[in-house]
């Protein structure tokens, strides 16, 4: 809908004034009589140009289907909220950093217990290295940690500089976090190298913490349903 969403670049969508108008109403459910509202939707149902797609005026785009639109506007929505989180992560201490990346890694399955992700991760920099958690429950594997809170792009000196480090240790697996991002020359080291190293730059970061309920909170959830043609066969 044009008035609700805009696509400046092919992909990309905004939220328009009256589309960030009714998400502020939080409707309890989106259905006909809300749809009914806006008359693009009505100039769709009754198949108001040719082939049955109503086209907006102003927008070169056709009308989507309501379903599809309350799609593009809560990846919207989730784009917002992934820099607003980026933007309180690069603002918080080093100690809070540490906090985050503890908690996430918890959430995500590593570490075996919270309270030994809490000693390995704040145990400090030792050689390069931030933090030791287990890739499992039993601590067959081990995987390192470095994470920078950094407002600069990590090169690829710092990269390989972490993978020394896993070196001195006689690691195979490291992750290296950071707020930022990384710049070809360090991903394509990292990617040509024996030992597995995985990048998480900020945007990563803040998916993964979306994601896995780190730092956010659910605010409502809406439920689109179907008919079940199964429910209505006549035996």
């Amino acid at each position: 809908m044009a008035q609700i969403l805009e696509n400046p670049k092919r992909g990309v969508y905004k939220l328009t004034a009256r589309g960030l108008g009714v998400l502020h109403e939080s409707p309890h459910a989106v259905n006909m009589k809300f749809l009914h509202r806006f008359p693009e939707y009505a100039i769709a149902k009754k198949g108001g140009s040719e082939g049955g797609v109503a086209v907006v005026e102003g927008d070169a785009s056709a009308a989507k289907p309501p379903q599809e639109v309350l799609e593009e506007a809560y990846h919207s929505m989730a784009a917002v909220l992934a820099t607003e989180l980026l933007e309180k992560i690069r603002a918080c201490s080093p100690w809070f950093f540490q906090k985050i990346v503890k908690d996430l890694l918890i959430k995500m399955g590593y570490g075996g217990t919270p309270e030994d992700v809490e000693r390995s991760v704040t145990r400090g920099a030792d050689e390069g290295i931030d933090g030791i958690i287990n890739q499992d429950r039993l601590g067959l594997e081990r995987v390192y940690i470095q994470a920078k809170r950094w407002g600069d792009s990590v090169g690829r000196p710092e990269v390989q500089k972490f993978a020394g480090a896993l070196q001195g240790q006689q690691a195979h697996k490291g992750v290296f976090i950071t707020t930022s991002a990384f710049s070809k020359e360090a991903q394509e080291y990292a990617g040509k190298i024996p030992t597995k190293i995985v990048l998480v730059d900020g945007e990563l970061l803040a998916q993964l913490m979306i994601e896995h309920g780190v730092g956010t909170a659910t605010v409502k959830t809406y439920e689109i349903k179907q008919i079940d043609s199964d429910y209505f066969v006549e035996e």
